[in-house]
């Protein structure tokens, strides 16, 4: 699965600094390390740790980035989330594996079930913080890292993991959130366990949001606490402050013809909406009330 941008990794991580300092003393980052959860060969993961100001114990966000990697938009939302209260942690999947992060199939590219590995055991290393509330941590991703996102509290994919030996934590993602995910369509027949928020352009031509809607609706008919927000005329990266309208023309995308290229663009009130849906859905599943048992 190939969805999101190309970015120059050296130049983004310089950027940490600058987008999650802001004011003195208002938020903490640093650089933080763990195993994932794959069976026999745990690899480690490199992650950064945005906090809020004080003891806590705070809820968390899992972030998990696209197929391009971690950009500087990562710690905006980072940022973001601090500021509303949550301990966020950018998660780096292809870092430690040396995958280029051009969004095109290549030898580098992990195994399928690699990235939901790590995203467990960054949920393992979170619940073992004590400034971290174990049962209010919720994942989301972009692009790539949405279709993961959504797959941590997937019913079917969790038996997988089960059945190729992974430890679950016994307390799992309390909730999930989709910004313009890939692979909707392997997901129509299986059914999320935990509140799932989708949110997608409807001119999204790289990770189309017909395929999400038929997603959602289906879980939803089967009682999944599942919803989906579209953006008329919005494009993949629709929330990427300062990305013009363009075409990528290297990035593979099944959805067009000759099997490259895909539009972007952001979209400012799109953009607003989502920051706003994002709020209100972690405010009702991590804040407000105790996930279900």
């Amino acid at each position: 699965m190939r969805y999101a941008r190309p970015v120059h990794r050296i130049a983004t991580l310089a950027l940490v600094v600058s987008l999650v300092g802001g004011c003195a003393g208002l938020v903490d980052s640093r650089t933080v390390r763990f195993l994932n959860v794959t069976p026999a060969s745990p690899i480690e993961i490199e992650a950064t740790l945005v906090r809020p100001a004080g003891p806590g114990p705070f809820p968390a966000v899992v972030q998990l980035h696209g197929c391009g990697g971690i950009e500087a938009q990562s710690f905006r939302w980072a940022r973001w989330l601090a500021d509303h209260g949550y301990i966020a942690l950018v998660v780096d999947s292809f870092g430690p594996r040396a995958v280029k992060g051009d969004c095109r199939s290549g030898p580098d590219e992990p195994p399928v079930t690699a990235r939901f590995d790590d995203a467990f055991g960054a949920l393992r290393y979170l619940q073992s913080r004590p400034d971290v509330r174990p049962d209010r941590v919720a994942a989301i991703g972009w692009s790539q890292g949405g279709v993961y996102a959504i797959a941590v509290i997937n019913g079917p994919s969790l038996e997988r993991a089960r059945r190729r030996g992974v430890a679950l934590p016994a307390v799992g993602f309390a909730a999930a959130v989709g910004v313009y995910p890939g692979g909707c369509f392997s997901l129509v027949d299986e059914q999320v366990v935990r509140p799932l928020l989708v949110l997608i352009g409807e001119a999204d031509d790289w990770t189309p949001a017909v395929k999400c809607r038929e997603m959602v609706e289906a879980m939803r008919s089967r009682g999944a606490d599942a919803t989906i927000v579209t953006y008329p005329g919005a494009y993949h990266y629709f929330d990427v402050e300062g990305q013009r309208h363009e075409v990528l023309a290297r990035v593979e995308n099944p959805n067009r013809p000759g099997g490259f290229g895909a539009t972007v663009a952001y979209q400012a009130e799109a953009a607003t909406d989502a920051r706003r849906r994002v709020e209100e859905f972690l405010g009702r599943h991590l804040q407000q009330v105790a996930p279900p048992k």
